[in-house]
């Protein structure tokens, strides 16, 4: 059955816009209050050395992102279509339910402070609300061997749930480093998963179970759209752990939902790309700040210090370092993701044969930009040794 308002096709993309608008007005509107309430209580983030801004600026920003969430959420539950989604699955009610948790804990943290162990037992616990309430990856893909698949139990499948959730909260906390980029790259991973959402509703005939992935990615992708205008550089607001961990919980949430329960008949097994392209996705969507996390703790225990002990040396600072500004090394990154993880979600619309050229375009573009200011100052440095020989 086709839903209601919507083509032939079985998927409701003007409720799935109108949903995303939605989280992005309620955000915007939202956190104008918000970082008026932050500054009032105390919740500012002073200047330390190893930070980039340089005048206290508030925080909470996750608050106003997750208020547009919610509403996002509940008029969802309204629309003739995009209300299926709820009638027959709990994920949605799975992803209020854990962003609550993870918010409160973030609140906490943004205005009185945690330590380390603490926000990691706050991560579990929310990590932990989604598997109870049925949010977890159940099946895995074998691309070697004579197994297709491997069906996986409920303690392994909640076990990698709440590892996969536990560490893109993480992922996303450490690359939170400068104005605009974690709000811009959940953005971009959002888009990502809604799009390879889309191809599954598409493939499925708008199969109810395939509701909630892009349910949650354009929710989240609307309130980190709405969040932007106050978060670029110069920032007004920073969103906080509230704000990151929260983008964390819910990317990992909707790539578990589009990707950890995908019927066996979806993919065909003599396809080898597309039976693999919900890993990859997921991959794809979190490389780059999974490398930041990964380098950084290697770093650290390599120093002998706590891998929670924050440095000035994540990619950010390293792009910083080689010349690019504030703006551009958020704009790099950005390309990065989008690079990667929009090719992967391409990869369910369009043939290989336009992904793969158009992925390799976009790697040497992704490469091009990072190197300008290196090559710009060797430009220079040729330049200065010639002109003394053609004066000569």
């Amino acid at each position: 059955m086709t839903p209601v308002g919507n083509s032939g096709t079985g998927v409701p993309l003007r409720e799935l816009m109108l949903v995303g608008l939605t989280a992005a007005v309620i955000t915007y509107l939202a956190t104008a209050v918000v970082r008026i309430v932050a500054t009032r209580v105390g919740a500012v983030a002073v200047p330390r050395q190893r930070d980039v801004h340089a005048i206290p600026t508030p925080r909470l920003g996750g608050v106003g992102m997750f208020l547009g969430v919610i509403a996002a959420i509940v008029l969802a539950q309204q629309l003739p279509a995009l209300t299926r989604g709820f009638a027959y699955t709990d994920d949605m009610d799975a992803v209020a339910a854990a962003a609550t948790v993870i918010v409160v804990v973030g609140i906490i943290d943004d205005r009185w402070g945690l330590d380390a162990l603490t926000k990691f037992v706050g991560q579990l616990t929310a990590a932990g609300v989604l598997v109870l309430m049925g949010v977890s990856w159940t099946v895995l893909y074998v691309p070697f061997g004579n197994i297709d698949t491997v069906v996986l139990d409920p303690l392994q499948s909640g076990l990698l749930t709440i590892a996969i959730t536990v560490a893109t909260i993480n992922a996303i906390n450490f690359v939170d480093g400068l104005d605009g980029l974690a709000a811009g790259l959940a953005l971009i991973s959002a888009a990502a998963i809604l799009l390879f959402s889309v191809g599954l509703l598409r493939d499925q005939g708008g199969d109810v179970s395939y509701y909630p992935p892009a349910l949650i990615s354009v929710s989240l992708a609307g309130a980190c759209l709405g969040f932007l205008p106050h978060n670029f550089q110069p920032a007004r607001i920073f969103m906080g752990d509230s704000g990151s961990m929260l983008i964390g919980l819910m990317l990992a949430t909707a790539a578990t939902s589009a990707s950890g329960r995908i019927a066996v008949y979806a993919y065909g097994p003599a396809d080898l790309f597309s039976l693999l392209s919900p890993l990859i996705l997921v991959a794809a969507v979190m490389f780059i700040p999974m490398l930041d996390m990964l380098l950084a703790i290697i770093r650290r225990t390599r120093a002998g210090v706590g891998f929670h002990t924050p440095d000035k040396m994540h990619l950010h600072h390293r792009l910083l370092e080689l010349g690019h500004s504030q703006r551009r090394v958020v704009l790099v990154i950005y390309l990065w993701v989008a690079v990667l993880a929009l090719s992967v979600a391409a990869s369910t619309v369009f043939s290989v044969r336009v992904v793969v050229p158009a992925l390799a375009a976009g790697l040497v573009v992704a490469l091009v930009a990072t190197a300008v200011p290196r090559l710009r100052r060797r430009i220079r440095g040729d330049r200065d040794v010639a002109e003394p020989v053609t004066a000569a």
